[in-house]
């Protein structure tokens, strides 16, 4: 069973789950079922990527009860653009054959647009659609802006996150604030840059668990929750196999030793937000 972590408004939300980006179609639908039935129940999806629809009729096809699965999607950015959070969440419900999300993120921090947005979150949560909001992209700067307009703190900042950006500086300014990161791209995509790393030649033979296995674990030492994307059973499989072992400090350390802030997505500062 995996574990969970409790959210700041008490929402439990599982430690790992599924990432969907970029699989589609019968492909993904097929996968959620399998997932479900391995124990899966975190699954991940946003409106830009096209892909709620397929995950909604896995979720129908596995006649798992709602309760069962938490569900993540993102407002996108053209949304955003457009002026229409509202209408495009009561949209992600319907092609996610829900009545509520479990949780509801901002996808991108879009200048000048992401402060109105938070706050039509928040008031969506209160009518009883979303049980956590939270963003995605966020740095501590784009925080500090939804503190000064709002009260109310993200349940949750999903970031790019693994050994080569571990994002330290953002860990802990979210953990003095009770705020949950979560990682994507946690294995940097297969980056052979990540992958091939000579520090993992060791700690593959000492722990028996190969590089994906190892970033999952250390994500879940660190209380940073993970998203790994998955197109196979046996890569569902293999991903779920890391609550059998636990890393020591001083390898724990070998891995944070890794960082080097490099990125295989895009920096929120330094990008073209009309084309996300």
């Amino acid at each position: 069973m995996v574990p969970v972590f409790t959210l700041k408004n008490k929402v439990r939300m599982p430690a790992l789950g599924m990432g969907t980006f970029p699989l589609n179609g019968i492909e993904l639908s097929e996968l959620v079922v399998q997932a479900l039935q391995m124990g899966y129940e975190l699954f991940d999806t946003s409106a830009a990527y096209g892909n709620e629809s397929s995950l909604g009729q896995g979720l129908l096809l596995s006649r798992k009860p709602r309760s069962s699965f938490f569900l993540t999607s993102k407002v996108c950015n053209r949304d955003q653009y457009e002026n229409r959070v509202e209408e495009a969440l009561d949209q992600t419900l319907k092609q996610l054959r829900t009545d509520y999300l479990d949780l509801y993120l901002i996808h991108w921090p879009v200048p000048g647009l992401f402060q109105k947005t938070w706050l039509t979150l928040v008031e969506m949560q209160k009518q009883g659609k979303v049980r956590a909001i939270g963003v995605a992209n966020f740095h501590p700067h784009h925080l500090e802006e939804l503190a000064r307009i709002s009260d109310v703190v993200p349940a949750v900042d999903q970031v790019e996150l693994h050994p080569l950006l571990s994002q330290q500086p953002l860990r802990e300014y979210c953990r003095e604030r009770g705020i949950q990161l979560e990682a994507y791209s946690p294995v940097a995509r297969m980056h052979e840059k990540l992958i091939l790393h000579p520090g993992w030649e060791a700690l593959k033979k000492r722990y028996g668990k190969t590089v994906p296995q190892l970033i999952l674990r250390w994500d879940f030492q660190h209380e940073v929750i993970a998203i790994p994307k998955a197109s196979s059973p046996a890569r569902l499989r293999e991903n779920l196999d890391i609550f059998d072992f636990e890393l020591s400090e001083e390898d724990m350390a070998v891995i944070d030793g890794m960082n080097c802030n490099f990125r295989v997505r895009y920096d929120p500062d330094h990008c073209d937000m009309t084309k996300l």
